[in-house]
């Protein structure tokens, strides 16, 4: 397991700040997704805590260790990070793409070892694709991509795991079986993972604590029954809802307020 602390941050682009005086803390294997409407800061968020992108202000730190002062192969080998978007320029099959996730491991003029082709068989068995490692990436559909990128992340066998939007593009079938999984190296493994996340009900099914962020703060933290009440999501998304329990699990239940007359009514 791994902790995620952010102390203090603040952070701008050229067009101006993002994220402004984010303090918050991950304790190892805690499953966190983070909400908020575009612009919020989500992806910025998790660029900084993977140590592609460096804070204007404060710090950030990986088990204590401040990541500034880690190399990019050590952060590489615990941190992996799961992209919105991710293309390969090449006629890659899906299992020489899961190799991809072994390259902090490599040496300088070795061939992959033993314990790469290991770790890269085990995480196309924990997925679920074994079936489609001799298969051509740009031929899968956006499940099975999707797929293939979750078991990229895994071959690094990562103790801190960060996916953006991890869900989009895909039916709801394939969103299911991807947070599933998720899930299952979070509660099997003790894997930590922050996922940003669009869909509220998605999230309140299958994330322990969420954080809400607005205008690059930090809007509201903690349980999804706590984060996801109806005032709090107008503020955020300012939208019209009405917040009840999932039948089954009991997590809220976001229903969308329709507005405007060409609404059709009953």
């Amino acid at each position: 397991m791994i902790s995620l602390e952010i102390r203090q941050v603040d952070f701008s682009y050229l067009d101006g700040p993002v994220l402004n005086n984010i303090d918050l803390s991950v304790k190892g294997g805690e499953m966190v997704g983070l909400l908020g409407p575009n612009g919020s800061g989500k992806t910025t968020l998790l660029k900084l805590a993977s140590g592609i992108l460096k804070p204007a202000q404060g710090e950030i730190r990986l088990d204590g260790d401040s990541i500034c002062t880690l190399s990019r192969k050590y952060i590489a080998r615990h941190v992996a990070v799961v992209p919105q978007q991710f293309h390969i320029p090449f006629a890659f099959t899906s299992g020489e793409v899961v190799m991809l996730g072994r390259t902090p491991f490599f040496r300088a003029l070795s061939e992959e070892s033993e314990a790469d082709s290991r770790a890269v068989n085990d995480a196309l068995e924990q997925v679920g694709i074994r079936e489609l490692a001799e298969r051509r990436f740009d031929e899968l559909s956006g499940g099975e991509r999707q797929k293939v990128i979750l078991a990229m992340a895994l071959a690094q066998q990562p103790k801190l795991l960060l996916l953006d939007e991890p869900t989009v593009h895909l039916d709801i079938a394939h969103q299911m079986e991807i947070l599933e999984l998720v899930r299952e190296f979070n509660k099997e493994q003790g894997l930590t993972v922050i996922a940003a996340m669009h869909d509220l009900n998605l999230a309140a099914l299958y994330f322990d604590r969420l954080i809400l962020l607005k205008e690059g703060r930090v809007w509201a933290d903690g349980a999804p029954s706590q984060v996801l009440t109806e005032v709090r999501i107008s503020e955020v998304f300012s939208a019209s809802v009405r917040v009840e329990k999932h039948p089954l699990t009991g997590a809220p239940h976001i229903v969308i307020m329709p507005r405007g007359r060409a609404v059709k009514r009953k």
